[in-house]
């Protein structure tokens, strides 16, 4: 199955701590189904200190599920689900159902 959200897309967290926050998908784990967003589910790491690395508390984005998530729609920037369509030069592009925008360009 094609993948709905991908690495650079703006997405909407739909529940949690972090609820109606945006932000741009950074990484994708497909085998554990979660998505690390930029800004968003932020946690504190205790890191020992390493050569060329000082340690201490350092806060960096943990990982979300990927049904907490939904993409963005291009139109308005509300949560939206995702469809496929097939283009006339036989390319398949995700798109917005709630606008019927195309996602990918």
């Amino acid at each position: 199955m094609a993948a709905k959200i991908k690495k650079g897309d703006n997405v909407v967290v739909l529940t949690g701590r972090d609820k109606g926050k945006a932000g741009t998908v950074a990484q994708v784990l497909p085998k554990e189904n979660r998505v690390v967003v930029q800004g968003v589910n932020l946690v504190k790491r205790h890191t020992a200190p390493k050569p060329g690395n000082p340690g201490g508390i350092v806060e960096k984005e943990a990982s979300l599920h990927l049904s907490n998530v939904a993409i963005a729609d291009p139109k308005d920037g509300k949560p939206t689900r995702v469809g496929f369509t097939t283009l006339e030069d036989g390319r398949k592009v995700r798109v917005a159902k709630r606008s019927g925008e195309q996602i990918d360009r």
